[in-house]
């Protein structure tokens, strides 16, 4: 059955997630109701590639079963964030299964209470040290790792002052304190937002990326620290999707600047380079203690499980094969270059995530379906998670990818836009 493209009052064709998250006048069940009519629309159109299943781990080539089908089909991997391609590393799953076969499957506890075991403390001490620190705390994810650590440290008497691009992370564990924001990497709005700040808050804590996960472009680290402690304010990094990728050894954005002591907190994910899942915060030793007794995702959730000894390994790795971060660079160089020369706009990105922008949220959803019939598995990017008019196609590439698959992926670019007309016209 064809649903409408209208239903109360709600263009599906111009719709977005966001019309749905509060409806005047519809309890949850009608809410739910209606946006259920809304994905149906999206998946009669085949724009609906969310939540596909995987039946292969991550990885350059995945094994998915798509929508309507029955049998898995093997695909160009564009959606992992597992940019050294950890994840399938020998000596990551032996330490990993070794750790289950010690420990078992679960820590069984909260941290405070019993969770906290040997393989936990080497973690933290590791991540520390790889980040040139004294002490780090861990959570179970990198999502909570923010939104718990600045909902324990700001308060109503404070004030975040958020990069327009922070992770959704950052902005909900600000729900407590007071909030400015300022437009993307605009450091004469941030130094005007900090001169009308000054002096009216106890805290005031500038919060960024050190890589943006949509445009995969670069906070000016140096430039922002300046502004920061000039005005006597505190600054925050998060450099989950720089760690592993950017600086000479992999530091991310804090090596290239050298300025690993400068900063207050240092904040990232596992999920990532480190090849399985859980948060961090590196930073001042008195401040991490404090958050170890009184940040409560902390300190009333379960620890992860022993497999997360995989970590300390993953970690190990960044420095014993380097070569790792290389394959990566020249993979990113090689299909960037391809990318721009058959016309795409691939922005300002500096990174291992590479948009494709196209602008028009329908083209894109178009562009996702048609990549998936040519054997490439990419992410539709549409508004809210970037601008309504600033759609893209959303890739992660990894140390792994072959050039059969980054040539694969380019003529599938290319065919799409003989097809649907993506690239402007010069």
């Amino acid at each position: 059955m064809k649903i409408p493209a209208i239903i109360s009052g709600i263009n599906f064709e111009e719709a977005s997630f966001k019309n749905f998250e509060n409806i005047d006048g519809y309890d949850m069940y009608a809410r739910a109701g209606i946006f259920n009519e809304y994905l149906n629309f999206l998946d009669e159109r085949g724009h609906l590639n969310y939540r596909m299943e995987a039946i292969s781990g991550c990885g350059p080539e995945m094994e998915v079963l798509l929508p309507g089908r029955s049998i898995p089909q093997t695909m160009v991997g564009l959606v992992s964030n597992d940019y050294l391609g950890l994840t399938q590393h020998p000596k990551v799953k032996a330490a990993a299964i070794e750790a289950v076969q010690q420990y078992g499957t679960g820590a069984g506890a909260s941290p405070a209470i019993g969770g906290h075991f040997n393989f936990h403390q080497r973690l933290e001490e590791k991540i520390a040290r790889f980040f040139k620190r004294d002490s780090a705390i861990l959570y179970t994810t990198g999502y909570t790792a923010n939104s718990a650590t600045f909902q324990c440290l700001l308060q109503k008497e404070d004030i975040a002052i958020l990069d327009m691009a922070v992770h959704a992370s950052v902005f909900e564990g600000c729900q407590l304190t007071n909030i400015k924001r300022f437009p993307h990497n605009n450091l004469e709005m941030l130094e005007l937002v900090l001169k009308q700040t000054r002096g009216k808050y106890r805290n005031r804590m500038v919060i960024i990326d050190g890589v943006y996960s949509q445009d995969g472009d670069l906070a000016p680290l140096d430039k922002i620290l300046e502004l920061t402690k000039s005005y006597g304010a505190y600054l925050a990094i998060d450099d989950a999707h720089g760690t592993g990728v950017i600086g000479r050894t992999g530091r991310g954005v804090l090596e290239l600047y050298n300025l690993f002591d400068q900063v207050d907190l240092i904040t990232g994910t596992f999920s990532k380079t480190f090849a399985h899942v859980g948060g961090y915060i590196v930073g001042n030793p008195e401040l991490i203690r404090f958050l170890k007794f009184q940040s409560r995702q902390h300190l009333f959730s379960a620890t992860s499980s022993p497999a997360a000894a995989g970590i300390t390994k993953a970690i190990e790795l960044v420095d014993e094969e380097p070569h790792w971060q290389s394959q990566l660079w020249d993979n990113i160089e090689y299909f960037k270059k391809g990318l721009v020369e058959l016309g795409f706009d691939v922005g300002t990105t500096q990174s291992a995530i590479i948009p494709v922008k196209i602008g028009d949220p329908g083209k894109t959803g178009e562009t996702g379906r048609l990549l998936l019939e040519y054997g490439v598995y990419s992410n539709p990017i549409i508004y809210p998670a970037v601008s309504k008019n600033d759609a893209r196609i959303r890739m992660s590439l990894m140390a792994t990818h072959t050039r059969q698959q980054l040539d694969k992926t380019l003529n599938a670019f290319a065919d799409v836009n003989n097809k649907i007309g993506i690239t402007k016209q010069r």
